[in-house]
């Protein structure tokens, strides 16, 4: 399983392609770990050219699904506009599964199941460690589920 973890932060879409093979985890290199949306999505082309090298890096790389944090709509956290936008763009890239992850969710997940390795160990950048718990976070969330 090929699970692309995505943390959308302001305009930008930070990346980590984490897979699980025979109950080993696996942090795949990637050619590009964020996309950044330009003129805050007022552009169609700029849209477009958004989605177009999102869905190549999904194909390029085998992905079998798409993992994002969910933002609340309203109050101090709330996400930017160009934020929903770019989700509603990954989300209708067609031949992938895209789920959004509730942020009670993310954080039960890991308290029943931490993370087995420290995130400095990982050989990610900073930047990427919420991309990565996302993706961590849904490959249990389907691994669980098979068993239920």
């Amino acid at each position: 399983m090929r699970t692309l973890g995505v943390e959308i932060s302001g305009s930008e879409a930070l990346l980590c392609l984490l897979t699980k093979e025979d109950d080993v985890f696996d942090i795949r290199d990637i050619r590009q770990r964020r996309f950044t949306l330009g003129n805050q999505g007022a552009d169609l082309e700029e849209m477009r050219k958004f989605q177009f090298d999102f869905a190549k890096l999904i194909q390029d790389y085998g992905v079998d699904s798409v993992a994002i944090r969910q933002r609340p709509h309203k109050g101090k956290f709330a996400g930017s506009a160009a934020g929903f936008k770019m989700e509603a763009a990954i989300q209708l890239i067609s031949d992938v599964d895209v789920q959004l992850l509730a942020g009670n969710e993310v954080k039960e997940q890991l308290k029943r199941n931490p993370i087995p390795v420290d995130f400095e160990d990982t050989g990610l950048k900073k930047f990427q460690e919420q991309a990565f718990t996302n993706a961590y976070v849904y490959i249990l969330r389907k691994t669980y589920a098979k068993d239920e």
